[in-house]
């Protein structure tokens, strides 16, 4: 029990520090407070239910620190990666269900397969490309956007001002040469429960 509590404590300690006025915020590196649509209340919110998860998903296999990536954005839960079976996939889907003030889940874990090099060289490069673009595109608020790719297929997580931003990075996607899927998760501020005054 008392090593439980000691791992615990240490996990609080590395996922937590100082929200303060820095461009790091709580949505993630390189994302201002400033620019992020979401209330100051919904971003802590949500930052607090992600450390909540990454947290629990520590103390149940250590190597999900590296094998599982999990976003929250205004209640709901995107989460991606690999894992070894599907009953870890499933475990990990329960485990984000019963984070308190989840509102959905959205599980883009895949089963691990035989390591490609290739394969994870190709989706660095994707995903790569693409923040690059949408980092050079003037419709495009870039702070607001988490992109992860998996086999050649993009995950986009975010928030949009309008419908045409929205438009905007998804087909900045598809123009990558490659790209065989785009799956956006991207929510329109007006979406939001609480915005931004």
């Amino acid at each position: 029990m008392k090593n439980r509590l000691i791992l615990i404590f240490f996990i609080f300690l590395i996922f937590t520090g100082c929200v303060g006025t820095g461009s790091k915020g709580i949505f993630g590196t390189g994302v201002s407070l400033a620019l992020d649509p979401r209330s100051l209340g919904t971003q802590i919110d949500d930052s607090v239910m992600q450390k909540n998860l990454s947290a629990r998903l520590i103390i149940r296999n250590k190597s999900y620190i590296l094998s599982v990536s999990t976003k929250v954005l205004d209640g709901r839960i995107f989460l991606t990666g690999k894992v070894e079976n599907a009953e870890e996939k499933l475990q990990i889907t329960k485990l984000a269900w019963e984070t308190a003030g989840v509102r959905s889940v959205k599980n883009d874990i895949k089963i691990k397969e035989q390591f490609n090099f290739k394969q994870s060289a190709k989706d660095l490069l994707i995903t790569s490309q693409l923040r690059t673009a949408i980092i050079f595109n003037k419709k495009v608020n870039s702070t607001n956007y988490q992109i992860d790719t998996y086999k050649k297929k993009i995950f986009i997580y975010g928030i949009a001002h309008t419908v045409e931003e929205r438009k905007e990075v998804i087909n900045e996607a598809k123009e990558i040469l490659d790209v065989e899927d785009v799956i956006a998760s991207i929510f329109l501020v007006e979406d939001l429960r609480i915005q931004k005054n």
